[in-house]
């Protein structure tokens, strides 16, 4: 069997592949992606209808936090401005155009009480006009408009949750126009969650508006230390949460990288068309990230089949994070529509390779999307060498090679 040969340096570059013996240099950590092509046809049920990709768009979190301070600080508070600012970025930008399509908000959009008749208030000064004008102007523009809740009595931040109030909370998103729903676990009894998640999943259901529903059901199980019935999960939520928030910082990415690859044979399987495992929020171009380590995490989350949602100010993203995020060949990796999460399958000495399989498949083969990360931290290259049987690449076919990076795609045959 012939040997695949690359050699890594130290973080990423990812997007290119080395061909069987193609060698390539940097100066920092090298990340090469793999685009094995086979030819072939396979067919991946599908479940409701929603999410039969990973979601992908615009979240506000992770990059505006809760910042409700709009007196002196306008154009970052949490606010109608901000979230039409985005949606009108999103289509000028390009974003849209390779798949972003939702505008999430997130924590701290509420008045801190509910109406009078126990309805959920948009805070009257930051978000003056309201939900339904807001989610009709995402829509104006083409895109979805996705909001934040707590299954507990409160939100993290401390406004008003669902408890009490769901029937009236999911009929008051629907007439907003809501088309997906973030629901986070805050305040709320772990033990409670088996079946408060499918509860509010069939009172989404019975509003008869399809809306993606988010859900951070395991995580908090298992921070109180219950395993978590992903099978249940999996027939109530589009996507769920089961590790840390994502912080800029390379550490806590390598942390859910980490989590993912370590914990694979547990949760992987229950990836798929309509519900994703969800390793949190993009945040390149912040401040965390290097360029090549924001590389690394938009491939390894295109491998794993993560919700691509962005959390970064996109009125100020350096030109080369922005090429990152809109890599059309590593999104299509993302949006295979097999929807298999891909796996850790090699860990020696800081050298990982992930592979996931994609389309097209040819008579029970896939092709695959091929990762090779070096995450040693002594600065100098290294090399490493698989077969092809050891990557799982066993067809007699062949294999068409797609060198990929950041800026264009060549192909080659081997």
């Amino acid at each position: 069997m012939r040997r695949m040969a690359a050699k890594v340096n130290h973080c990423c570059i990812p997007y290119i592949i080395a061909s069987i013996r193609d060698y390539t240099n940097c100066h920092s950590m090298r990340f090469i992606i793999a685009l094995l092509l086979l030819t072939s046809s396979y067919v991946s049920p599908l479940n409701n209808g929603l999410a039969l990709t990973p979601p992908m768009g615009w979240l506000s979190w992770e990059r505006f936090r809760c910042n409700t301070d709009c007196e002196n600080d306008p154009e970052n508070c949490i606010s109608e401005h901000l979230f039409k600012t985005m949606a009108d970025l999103l289509i000028t930008d390009g974003y849209a155009s390779v798949g972003y399509e939702y505008i999430n908000i997130d924590d701290c959009w509420l008045e801190k009480k509910r109406s009078l008749n126990g309805h959920l208030v948009p805070d009257k000064l930051r978000f003056p006009s309201g939900m339904k004008s807001l989610a009709n102007y995402v829509h104006s523009r083409g895109l979805k408009f996705g909001i934040y809740e707590d299954f507990g009595n409160y939100t993290c931040a401390g406004y008003p949750g669902i408890i009490g109030h769901q029937i009236s909370d999911a009929n008051q998103f629907a007439e907003w126009g809501v088309d997906y729903v973030k629901l986070d676990g805050c305040y709320a009894f772990p033990e409670d969650m088996d079946k408060g998640y499918s509860d509010f999943q069939t009172v989404l259901n019975n509003t008869g508006r399809p809306m993606v529903f988010s859900c951070s059901w395991p995580v908090y199980q298992i921070y109180a230390g219950i395993q978590p019935n992903f099978s249940k999960v999996m027939e109530h939520c589009n996507m769920w949460r089961n590790f840390d928030d994502v912080q800029d910082s390379w550490a806590s990415v390598e942390s859910i990288i980490d989590y993912y690859g370590d914990n694979q044979d547990h949760i992987a399987q229950f990836a798929g068309p309509g519900h994703w495992n969800d390793p949190d929020m993009l945040i390149i171009g912040n401040f965390g990230l290097s360029y090549d380590q924001a590389k690394t995490q938009f491939a390894i989350w295109s491998i794993m089949a993560a919700p691509l949602l962005m959390s970064v100010d996109l009125r100020t993203i350096r030109p080369e994070f922005k090429a990152i995020l809109q890599n059309r060949k590593i999104i299509s990796v993302d949006q295979d529509p097999l929807g298999i999460q891909g796996r850790r399958i090699y860990k020696h000495k800081g050298i990982e390779i992930w592979s996931k399989p994609i389309t097209p498949t040819q008579d029970l083969h896939y092709s695959y999307a091929i990762a090779f990360v070096n995450r040693r931290t002594d600065g100098t290259p290294s090399d490493i060498a698989v077969t092809l049987k050891e990557l799982g690449l066993v067809s007699t076919h062949g294999y068409r090679v797609q060198i990929t990076t950041v800026y264009s795609t060549e192909d080659q045959h081997s």
